[in-house]
């Protein structure tokens, strides 16, 4: 379980289905209102304060993003208490949830560079992707239909070691981001560096 502060009031958790398989969750479980999953929130939120100082109590909007492969990235926003009642807040949650799945794969690479070890490092698995560049980064996302199912878990696997999984949408990619490379990216980039 990996967690990143976005803001004063918003953190992001990126979770493996291996996080979730050590906690007997499977990923359809997440859409559930089961005790383990309770469980799971409770830990993240009791993590997010103790690594980030992240203060859970009050009303809480979350979302998930199922990714294919890597995970799921749980994105938290405080909301404002109606009441400034300090004696009023306890420790229960007032969740406000949206599930959303994505069937792309996407990756975010810091660096050019490691886009392009990212690249030579799974043509021989997958072809095809679209490249942008959004918010200094490079990202990289490719349609999982190109990969074999047996190849699925190493391509995430080797992509994450260059890259990060991002949870950002097609459509914010092409309406914030830059496109660089519309068809082919992982052979264009091969190709030319």
């Amino acid at each position: 379980m990996k967690m990143e502060r976005l803001s004063q009031d918003k953190i992001r958790i990126f979770l493996t289905f291996d996080d979730l398989s050590e906690r007997g969750i499977q990923k359809e479980d997440m859409w559930r209102e089961i005790p383990k999953v309770h469980e799971l929130f409770k830990e993240m939120m009791d993590q997010a304060y103790n690594e980030l100082g992240f203060d859970v109590t009050g009303p809480l909007a979350v979302e998930v993003f199922a990714l294919p492969a890597q995970g799921m990235v749980v994105i938290v926003t405080k909301g404002r208490s109606p009441s400034s009642d300090e004696d009023e807040e306890d420790d229960i949650y007032e969740l406000e949830v949206t599930l959303e799945q994505s069937d792309l794969i996407s990756y975010a690479f810091s660096e050019f560079e490691h886009l392009v070890q990212a690249a030579n490092a799974v043509r021989r698995l997958t072809q095809g992707g679209v490249l942008y560049h959004y918010r200094s980064q490079y990202v990289l996302v490719i349609d999982p239909e190109f990969i074999e199912e047996s190849d699925m878990q190493l391509v995430v696997a080797i992509l994450s070691e260059y890259g990060e999984a991002t949870s950002v949408t097609d459509a914010v990619l092409g309406e914030y981001g830059k496109l660089i490379i519309a068809d082919d990216a992982i052979d264009v980039i091969c190709r030319h560096f």
